[in-house]
């Protein structure tokens, strides 16, 4: 009886190619396409930004951005979210007209630049797309009017403010005034100015003023 000989490698044909990455790059392609496009925001504005540019430059499909990200607007305030926000909270220090104006000074700081501008060209594009808008309020300015607010309760409970004062109207007359200039780019816009804002914020709401009948100095 004639028994064959072990087929070899050649008797199959070659495995099919694998496409798109493996599963277990995920994580690096979701990296390296926000890397894509932030090297791309510091070119372009994101009303002229193309998830066309972003697959091309971050080596990607476009599936594999519509995957994760529905349109463009969300893919920016993913990269938003995830690599330039940050935490609401800044270290206590003191009072709540302090915290404030260390905020206000930040903020500014942090609006003069490739920041801000994408914070002014996503409330733009929220205009149209309006679950863009809405998710940037509720996961970053909504976050931080909340710790603010916080602020101004807790000041008024320790006797710093006046009892009648409005924790809501203060902290949108003062960011109201800094997203005011952000979005229309008018200067001067530093904190010079950020300082200024506050002073006239908290002018004649501080307890101290009005039981000794004079601004504080």
């Amino acid at each position: 009886m004639k028994i064959s000989s072990a087929p070899s490698s050649s008797d199959f044909p070659p495995p099919p190619k694998r496409l798109g990455r493996p599963k277990s790059e995920s994580a690096a392609s979701h990296d390296e396409i926000l890397d894509a496009v932030l090297e791309l925001l510091r070119e372009t504005p994101v009303r002229e930004l193309t998830m066309e540019a972003v697959a091309k430059r971050a080596r990607v499909g476009k599936p594999t951005l519509y995957k994760w990200w529905p349109s463009k607007g969300a893919l920016v305030l993913a990269l938003f979210h995830e690599r330039m926000a940050q935490p609401p909270a800044l270290p206590h220090l003191g009072g709540a007209e302090e915290s404030i104006r260390a905020r206000v000074r930040l903020v500014v700081r942090e609006f003069n630049g490739l920041y801000g501008r994408l914070m002014a060209e996503l409330i733009a594009e929220g205009q149209a797309e309006p679950a863009l808008l809405q998710d940037l309020y509720d996961r970053h300015i909504g976050l931080r009017r909340t710790y603010a607010l916080g602020e101004i309760e807790r000041a008024k409970a320790r006797g710093e403010l006046l009892p009648h004062t409005n924790a809501a109207v203060l902290i949108d007359e003062i960011f109201g005034a800094v997203y005011y200039r952000l979005l229309l780019r008018i200067r001067p816009f530093d904190e010079a100015w950020a300082d200024q804002v506050v002073d006239q914020a908290f002018g004649g709401l501080r307890a101290g003023e009005a039981q000794n009948g004079a601004p504080r100095t």
